[in-house]
């Protein structure tokens, strides 16, 4: 049936030459050319996780430092109110000693005002006193 003369062992020198062929010409290059790609795309992949993560921990940061200063600025806003209403609350009871002096010292004229006035009029009742005395002393002592 199958004739094994000198062919069979020339088409499988043949065949093993056309593999090595193309091994050496078409497989290796194109096999390194796969690995290459394989490399490059393995590599880019890592560098965009390194990168993200960097990102994700640079964000973190951010907003550590921003939510930062809002407590900041939020304590420094808190202090002014707070000074402001320190410094209002003193004005406030400045002006409140001051209108208190002003009053007593306004007391104190006037009660100055009334010894000066009741010293006036005792001076005045003593006068018209002593005339009436003598308008009726003397009209009894001229009856």
């Amino acid at each position: 049936m199958f004739d094994f003369d000198a062919t069979l062992p020339l088409m499988a020198l043949q065949f093993l030459l056309l593999a090595a062929l193309l091994n050496a010409i078409f497989y290796k290059p194109m096999t390194k050319v796969l690995d290459d790609r394989d490399n490059y795309v393995r590599t880019n992949n890592l560098d965009a996780r390194e990168r993200l993560a960097k990102a994700e921990t640079l964000a973190k940061e951010y907003e550590q430092q921003l939510s930062s200063a809002r407590k900041q600025s939020q304590l420094t806003i808190e202090a002014a109110q707070n000074e402001a209403k320190k410094i209002t609350a003193q004005k406030i009871a400045q002006a409140q000693q001051e209108a208190q002096a002003q009053r007593e010292q306004a007391a104190k004229e006037i009660e100055q005002q009334k010894q000066a006035a009741m010293a006036t009029l005792e001076g005045q009742v003593d006068a018209l006193s002593n005339q009436i005395l003598e308008k009726l002393l003397g009209s009894t002592l001229a009856k």
